[in-house]
């Protein structure tokens, strides 16, 4: 078997890395590469939540089974492996933070301010405390070092990319970070596990979101803020009422189904939420249409850049042209389904300029207008 560079100078039977371990095959793997440079190598699980019925199924992360997964690599590999009970912090920065925005009428993305919070800032500090020279994660994303140093990268596997969900890595943290992954294939990663004989080699991807048993995003929030269960009125954009909902968690912006209205020459889609007066706005598809959005929490990557580049809306979107503008993000031509508490993650080809989140919206014909 052999690895990807783990970008560390001098011998490496001199250095330490320490491994992010969730207990799924890519961190397994990381591992495993790691040790087999002969780097002293210490794998670090957080314990993150601990949900019941989530911690046994498949599908989650950093809890439970997973844990014992994990432990088990460690023990495979002869390295270390120690778990820290980060459950509380995990709690205050993304599980009531995904709850909030929600009952704000924004649509979330945990995964962001889990790697901002517990696992890039938290995990530094233990990787930093034990004296690692570096912190290895399994992420699908490349570290590449350029004229004015180490720059992020999408990953090689379009299908595996997680760049977007990285764009708030900092310089800092960048330096420190390594991603053995990001040039590979998911595929050959599961063979290079099979071919050292993990127990993980054949376990299935943890879902987006870890942390709610069964994908029901709206029973969690209702049960962590009961009052986002109320109903309201569905309207159109110049304030009719068209019918009734059971509370905004159940929309997101861009959205078609389950408005159970009808009577409307075309179909109509969810163009905003109003968190103050407990609507859902609709409108036709054109009224989606979005010239510019303003962004805050900017993180940058991108030095002095200050060519083209491409803006990124949603996880699954293709990146779309776009420049930068002081806190606004400008489509070159309009684009559909931005929503708020999303991420504008900025593009130069390959390599991630950074992004920030979506706080408004401008539409195309405002803005044309």
């Amino acid at each position: 078997m052999t690895g990807p560079d783990f970008q560390l100078s001098g011998p490496l039977d001199k250095r330490r890395i320490v491994v992010a371990m969730s207990g799924g095959v890519d961190s397994s793997v990381v591992a495993a590469l790691a040790a087999r440079t002969g780097a002293e190598t210490i794998g670090v699980t957080l314990q993150l939540y601990d949900h019941g019925e989530a911690v046994g199924r498949a599908g989650s992360c950093c809890a439970g089974r997973d844990i014992r997964d994990a432990r088990a690599v460690c023990d495979r590999l002869g390295i270390a492996h120690y778990v820290f009970d980060h459950a509380s912090s995990f709690r205050e920065t993304v599980i009531d933070d995904f709850a909030d925005e929600y009952l704000a009428g924004r649509t979330p993305i945990p995964c962001v301010k889990c790697n901002m919070g517990p696992k890039f800032t938290d995990l530094f500090a233990l990787a930093r405390d034990l004296g690692a020279d570096c912190l290895a994660t399994g992420h699908y994303v490349q570290r590449v070092i350029g004229p004015d140093g180490p720059e992020l990268h999408k990953g090689a596997d379009p299908a595996r990319d997680q760049s977007y969900f990285l764009f708030a890595t900092t310089p800092a943290q960048l330096d420190f970070l390594r991603f053995p992954l990001g040039g590979m294939p998911k595929s050959r990663v599961r063979e290079i596990a099979a071919e050292i004989g993990l127990g993980v080699a054949a376990k299935p991807d943890s879902q987006d979101i870890c942390f709610v048993p069964d994908r029901d995003y709206a029973g969690l929030v209702k049960k962590l803020r009961p009052e986002a269960d109320t109903a309201g009125a569905i309207v159109d954009e110049a304030g009719n009422i068209l019918g009734t909902h059971k509370g905004l968690i159940h929309f997101t912006v861009g959205q078609r189904r389950g408005l159970e209205i009808g009577g409307s020459a075309e179909p109509l889609y969810v163009v905003r939420l109003d968190a103050a007066r407990r609507e859902v706005v609709v409108g036709p598809k054109a009224a989606l249409a979005v010239r510019a959005a303003r962004i805050e929490g900017v993180n940058w990557l991108g030095g002095g850049y200050s060519g083209p580049m491409t803006a990124k809306v949603r996880s699954m979107a293709r990146p779309a042209p776009a420049r930068l503008e002081g806190d606004r993000v400008v489509f070159e031509t309009p684009e559909y389904g931005v929503a708020p508490g999303q991420a504008a993650v900025l593009y130069a080809g390959e390599r991630v300029l950074g992004g920030g989140w979506i706080r408004e919206t401008e539409r195309a014909e405002l803005a044309a207008a």
